[in-house]
């Protein structure tokens, strides 16, 4: 009888068989009612740790707007008033008129567009060389430059502050863009971004007689613009929130930024009104939440990306 079925079963309904065998899903493990229970309670219990880091990151800067709006008794007053009972707006409109707060702005503006360029432009370019390039001593030199970062910049800031002096920049604006034209972490973040990129592109487009400009300035930076916003908003907080550069080679006060402008103000302990220095300190901090609104998308993929290689 077993032979007789055997003979009976078509050669067709066994490779049926076989297909319904490969293509039968394995059972899923089942999981344990223990572990159903707990999952829900875990991810609140994340959901809550993040509502008070979250909480306790933003009570500063609340503190400093609601600040900016009290009268100059309240804002250190015992015990602590939060929200102010009435909204003194004329606060913001006093520290333009009674400090020089449009040209501090303009200064710092000045440098964190022009150092924010050059060090995209200059990492950007230097990253293509070391992700692309093949030379002799090309990992070497690389690790030597990524190795600057590790030095603090106290530690070399005079020999650097005689070395511009002697060019005559000192004093100028020039100073603080030359220092920053060119950053060490703005190569590694690049190069990072640049080994994602398939290989193949550059080949091809050699092959269609691109030069080595032409593809870093036509494949690789259209292809890398989340790492460009990272870079840009990286460097442009940097820049913005600088305060021991400027207060070493700016010494005019036409040429101080919006950080040694808010410093005059607390130059007298007992004659400072911190209302106008909080409106001053909450003015300053608007372009970059506006910067960072608007590139946080490519901000968090370049970082986020930075670290693979594709």
């Amino acid at each position: 009888m077993t032979d007789l079925t055997q003979t009976l079963i078509t050669p067709e309904q066994d490779r049926r068989g076989l297909r319904k065998l490969v293509a039968s899903p394995s059972p899923r493990p089942r999981r344990t009612a223990g572990a159903s229970k707990w999952r829900p309670l875990g991810r609140a219990a994340m959901y809550v740790a993040l509502v008070v880091f979250a909480i306790g990151l933003l009570t500063p800067f609340f503190w400093m707007i609601m600040s900016s709006l009290k009268s100059a008794n309240e804002v250190f007053s015992v015990p602590i008033v939060w929200i102010p009972e009435t909204f003194v707006w004329q606060n913001y409109i006093d520290i333009w008129t009674e400090s020089d707060m449009l040209t501090w702005i303009r200064n710092t503006l000045v440098l964190a567009v022009a150092v924010t360029f050059l060090q995209v432009l200059t990492g950007s370019f230097a990253a293509y060389g070391f992700a692309r390039m093949r030379f002799p001593g090309r990992d070497i030199l690389f690790l030597t430059y990524i190795g600057t970062i590790a030095v603090p910049w106290q530690s070399y800031m005079i020999p650097q502050f005689i070395l511009l002096s002697n060019l005559k920049v000192s004093n100028t604006l020039w100073a603080i863009i030359l220092l920053q034209a060119f950053g060490a972490f703005g190569v590694f973040l690049m190069k990072q971004y640049y080994e994602t990129i398939p290989e193949e592109l550059s080949e091809a487009a050699r092959l269609d007689g691109v030069s080595e400009y032409g593809i870093w300035r036509r494949i690789m930076l259209p292809l890398s613009v989340p790492a460009i916003a990272s870079l840009t908003l990286l460097t442009f907080v940097n820049t913005w929130n600088d305060y021991l550069g400027p207060l070493i080679y700016l010494r005019n006060p036409d040429l101080w930024t919006i950080q040694l402008g808010l410093k005059s103000f607390v130059s007298n302990l007992y004659d400072t009104n911190y209302a106008l220095l909080f409106a001053g300190l909450t003015i300053s901090v608007v372009p970059i939440a506006i910067i960072f609104l608007l590139g946080q998308k490519y901000f968090v993929e370049g970082i986020a990306t930075s670290g693979m290689k594709g």
